[in-house]
């Protein structure tokens, strides 16, 4: 068994040849993918069927990015766990997950200005840390220009963040990860080229991470710290959200989460270089956090192995092959070819299509 192994997670190997042996399963953990299938905001039966299909004994989802609140969307039919019925609808999926001895994560979300008045209440406008917007047409979409969140307007957020987190306990997740990546509201605090900030928020590298690390204290203490993981990708500027020192915002991070006890960290790669080559997060990273290190992006079997032989994580993440092949696991084990990903159906609504309908080893 991996010393790194969350206490919370570790079970016996199962007799089970058909099932990964416990040191390998750990490793193999479903990322959180938006697929746009909830209907008004509300989970739906669908995906019962779509996570336990992806749920092997002793394995880790993270679910889908789910709102923290009213102003947390962004996009057509994601989930959120802000309301009485959201927590509802939650609860015979995760109870699905766990029926098949899965543990699950509600990744709690808020989109910040990657938003618009469409999806605001009272067609207000999207708050941020910032009142620069996006440029129009970007993925494929239309922001409105967001409004910038008043500092004694702040605290307030991170209380959804707390109260999401309780119902997402409530609904029987085994805890949560804060989205802290992809230039959503909380990256979009922590990264200079977006957060032009002169309050407590704002300016030198501390400041900006404060938003962040409120928001973990807060969860931290409202569920405990072994329920709690957060994913960042200081690396990545999509939602042209970059950083002018993506290393030194990922090591400060890293050695400011320790302080909290939390569970994991959920490290995003580098992505491609120009020449196809994945770039790695620098070591210094995964040294400098003491708990749980996940890397995501972009992995093969070959290379998330390699990133365990070497130490650089614990467990990794995958997300597009996990899509479209729900026995990843198994495949992976038994070297079986895998199923290829339609990219067509990544974020229709279709409640079978792109969805349920991946086929499944004989």
């Amino acid at each position: 068994m991996h010393p790194n192994c969350p206490t919370e997670f570790r079970h016996e190997s199962s007799t089970d040849p058909d099932t990964l042996p416990c040191c390998f399963l750990f490793r193999v953990v479903l990322a959180p993918l938006t697929r746009q299938r909830s209907y008004g905001n509300v989970p739906q039966p669908h995906a019962v069927l779509y996570y336990s299909q992806r749920t092997t004994p002793g394995g880790l989802l993270i679910a889908e990015a789910t709102g923290v609140s009213d102003t947390a969307q962004g996009y057509t039919d994601t989930p959120g766990i802000w309301t009485r019925e959201q927590v509802e609808a939650w609860k015979p999926i995760v109870d699905a997950v766990h029926a098949k001895g899965g543990f699950f994560f509600c990744q709690i979300w808020h989109c910040g200005r990657v938003s618009n008045r469409g999806f605001q209440p009272n067609g207000q406008d999207p708050i941020s840390s910032t009142d620069k917007p996006l440029t129009p047409g970007i993925d494929e979409a239309r922001f409105t220009p967001p409004r910038r969140l008043r500092t004694e307007e702040i605290p307030a957020i991170v209380d959804d963040f707390r109260l999401a987190a309780r119902n997402a306990i409530e609904a029987g997740f085994d805890g949560v990860e804060i989205h802290g990546a992809h230039g959503y509201l909380i990256d979009q605090f922590m990264k200079d080229e977006v957060n032009d900030r002169t309050d407590k928020y704002g300016g030198s590298l501390e400041k900006r991470c404060r938003f962040a690390l409120e928001i973990v204290e807060a969860v931290a203490n409202e569920i405990g710290p072994d329920r709690v993981g957060i994913r960042l990708s200081p690396f990545a500027d999509y939602m042209e959200s970059g950083d002018s020192n993506p290393e030194a915002l990922g090591l400060h991070m890293a050695e400011s989460l320790n302080q909290y006890g939390i569970l994991y960290c959920h490290m995003v790669e580098p992505r491609m270089t120009a020449v196809g080559e994945m770039e790695q997060c620098p070591r210094t990273l995964r040294k400098a956090f003491k708990g749980t290190f996940i890397v995501a992006g972009g992995y093969a079997k070959e290379d998330g192995n390699k990133a365990v032989e070497e130490g650089r994580g614990d467990l990794v993440a995958y997300g597009r092959l996990f899509l479209a092949n729900p026995d990843l696991p198994r495949r992976f084990r038994q070297d079986a070819p895998l199923n290829k990903y339609d990219r067509t159906t990544f974020y229709t609504p279709d409640p079978v299509v792109g969805y349920t309908d991946y086929p499944f080893l004989e």
